[in-house]
């Protein structure tokens, strides 16, 4: 039986690396990065103007990173992205119209960065898919404005997709440091399988990357999702999806984003009985359930 993709009505709804900018927006405030002085990144566009992905042994890697009045924190981000020490990195920054300065730390790194644009959006899965829309990358990773990535970190996935051979895969995930004022609380991200996912997200999607294919195949992410989109798309593919797992910490990430929240359990659950196809009383247990650990980890935290 084939899983259903949901409707997703937005204006980016089409296959990943279609976009070389964003179309024009009245209430744009800037845009900016390499494509913008008619740069591409190395191996992204060939003679005849189509997009292309690298090597197989070095394939173009897209990080996506969405904010919205980060400065506190962007430059750290930024930085633990450049500095990766891989080649063949495209690197999107999509900003939802900040006001504190973020725009200015953005753009002293126009040199280095793709593309970034600044305008006003409908969340960060809105802004997420403008950012897919964006990507010319064979695979797509998303890196909150808070987190950064461990040195060393993309070069390590790369390894591991190289020896892939023949055999397609969907997604890789790693392991992630959940960090609070600087402190490691604790580690998360378990390989993926469906016994497990189908329950609660035991992978650590920040930092993963994701193949171009998938969302060719299943869509861009749903905007009735505010915290759990990214749980959403993936739960689509059910039992079929082709998972990796890469067993090491690549990611330091901030706790308190934005599905640090209560409202987080309840769009799982939604996601879970309507995308993934679970029980629903089983689902409204395993609500319960987590919201109890979460708010014991909060006490012992905080």
């Amino acid at each position: 039986m084939t899983t259903p993709v949901p409707d997703v009505t937005n204006t980016y709804n089409f296959p990943a690396g279609k976009l070389f900018f964003l179309p024009p927006n009245l209430s744009r405030i800037d845009e900016g990065g390499l494509r913008k002085h008619g740069l591409i990144t190395s191996g992204n566009l060939n003679k005849t103007g189509a997009f292309e992905q690298g090597r197989h042994d070095q394939p173009l890697i897209t990080i996506i990173t969405v904010v919205f009045n980060g400065v506190q924190s962007i430059r750290n981000t930024i930085q633990s992205v450049v500095s990766q020490g891989y080649d063949n990195i495209e690197y999107i920054i999509i900003d939802g119209g900040s006001t504190d300065g973020t725009i200015d730390v953005i753009r002293e790194y126009d040199n280095v960065i793709d593309y970034w644009v600044s305008e006003p959006d409908h969340g960060i899965y809105d802004a997420w898919n403008k950012g897919v829309a964006l990507a010319t990358g064979e695979w797509i990773g998303f890196l909150g404005a808070d987190d950064i990535y461990l040195q060393g970190a993309i070069q390590s996935y790369i390894g591991l997709i190289a020896t892939f051979s023949n055999t397609q895969v969907d997604y890789i995930s790693s392991r992630a440091n959940l960090v609070l004022n600087s402190k490691i609380l604790r580690t998360i991200g378990q390989k993926w399988n469906w016994k497990s996912f189908q329950k609660w997200m035991n992978v650590a999607h920040v930092g993963s990357l994701h193949h171009k294919s998938l969302y060719e195949k299943y869509g861009l992410y749903d905007l009735t999702y505010k915290l759990c989109g990214d749980y959403e798309l993936l739960l689509r593919p059910r039992s079929t999806l082709h998972a990796a797992y890469l067993d090491m910490i690549t990611v330091n990430m901030s706790v308190g984003g934005a599905s640090d929240n209560l409202s987080a359990y309840l769009e799982t659950e939604r996601a879970k009985v309507l995308t993934g196809g679970r029980n629903f009383w089983l689902s409204r247990f395993e609500r319960i359930f987590s919201i109890k650990k979460w708010q014991l980890r909060r006490l012992l935290w905080y």
